[in-house]
């Protein structure tokens, strides 16, 4: 099976693992998390960066940084993966969902405007498989309304709006580096802001609310989400070739792109002004109704795909009877194909001829 991501350890990885277990400081503890959050604060232009074990706490940790008080709401699009929402809800606070725009895939800025109510604190942008919103936008609302801006960066790195990466707009930024993610860690993830209060807050709630100035006086409910020294090493291997790795990215999509024109779908491209990292490579159908057959016929093939998100709103805890007409078709059109970095010319060319053959059978 041609399988639609695995990681690409093909640097010092085991190298830097292996001095980890040879010094013992196995825990979060060690020369490499400051070396990785040191480095992926430099890649990303922010001033400060906290490591996290996963991408889902490291938005919950963003959002409890904020202060939100229970009842609060946080304007998220629908179309997003669940982690987005779920954290929003484990720090009290209520999601607020948005429409998407159909040529990004991205939240709706305008139908951000109309959501804005008395109670919204926050605005989570979303940078959906690696293409960024509208920025200027979603900075200007916030901005007016004096909103926080949230930025969940999981599948962004690499991305850049305006020539800047992502991360850089809001209040404070996320980033996950799951197995499947650009760089990996295994499992983790990263806080980053460029206001030293907030990732101060951040790194005292996720290290069990320790006191800086007296050893185990805990003066807050606090968490234990930090980052294992072997993960951080593994980061800062994968740091050393992330430039190469998103260059690959780009190049397989551009691949998809010229093999998968003409058909009755639209891949998910770079928008001017913006340079899309690929975290997936996706497409949409034309016809919902030829999705999953195309899937299936993909799967028989030894082709593995993967549909788009369900939008939230659709999901039993989160369940609303508000209609998001472009989020809804576009989950209902989409999937992603092949995307991760090993992947060759002649492998994108074995999906691309079996998805002409589908739509030519």
């Amino acid at each position: 099976m041609l399988p639609v991501y695995q990681p690409y350890l093909t640097g010092r990885e085991k190298e830097y693992v292996n001095q980890c277990l040879d010094s013992t400081w196995i825990s979060s503890k060690g020369e490499f998390i400051n070396r990785f959050e040191h480095g992926f604060a430099r890649y990303v232009g922010v001033d400060h960066a906290t490591s996290v074990c996963n991408g889902t706490v490291a938005l919950h940790l963003a959002l409890e940084a904020l202060d939100l008080d229970v009842g609060d709401e946080v304007i998220v699009p629908t179309l997003t993966y669940i982690a987005s929402v779920n954290a929003i809800i484990q720090a009290g606070a209520i999601p607020i969902f948005v429409d998407s725009l159909e040529q990004t895939w991205q939240m709706d800025p305008e139908d951000v405007r109309r959501k804005i109510s008395s109670r919204t604190k926050a605005v989570m942008a979303v940078h959906l498989y690696g293409l960024p919103c509208n920025m200027d936008q979603l900075v200007s609302i916030c901005k007016e309304h004096k909103l926080y801006l949230i930025e969940d960066c999981a599948e962004a790195i690499g991305t850049y709006y305006k020539g800047q990466h992502v991360g850089n707009f809001g209040d404070i930024a996320t980033f996950s580096f799951f197995g499947n993610k650009t760089i990996t860690t295994g499992e983790g993830g990263m806080v980053v802001s460029n206001n030293t209060e907030l990732l101060n807050k951040a790194y005292h709630l996720k290290t069990q609310g320790v006191a800086p100035e007296r050893e185990y006086w805990h003066d807050v409910v606090g968490y234990n989400y930090r980052m294992t020294n072997i993960c951080a090493a593994i980061g800062v291997a994968q740091l050393e070739h992330i430039d190469s790795i998103v260059e690959k990215k780009r190049q397989i999509a551009e691949w998809y792109r010229e093999d998968l024109k003409n058909l009755p779908l639209r891949t998910h491209d770079e928008m001017p002004d913006t340079k899309h990292s690929f975290w997936m490579c996706s497409i949409a159908v034309n016809d919902a109704a030829q999705r999953q057959p195309l899937r299936d016929y993909l799967k028989a093939a030894e082709i593995e795909t993967r549909p788009l998100f369900y939008p939230a709103h659709t999901l039993p805890h989160c369940k609303t009877g508000d209609l998001f007409p472009v989020a809804s078709s576009l989950s209902a059109r989409g999937m992603n194909l092949p995307s991760y970095p090993g992947l060759t010319r002649e492998e994108v060319e074995t999906v691309c001829r079996a998805i002409r053959s589908f739509f030519q059978k």
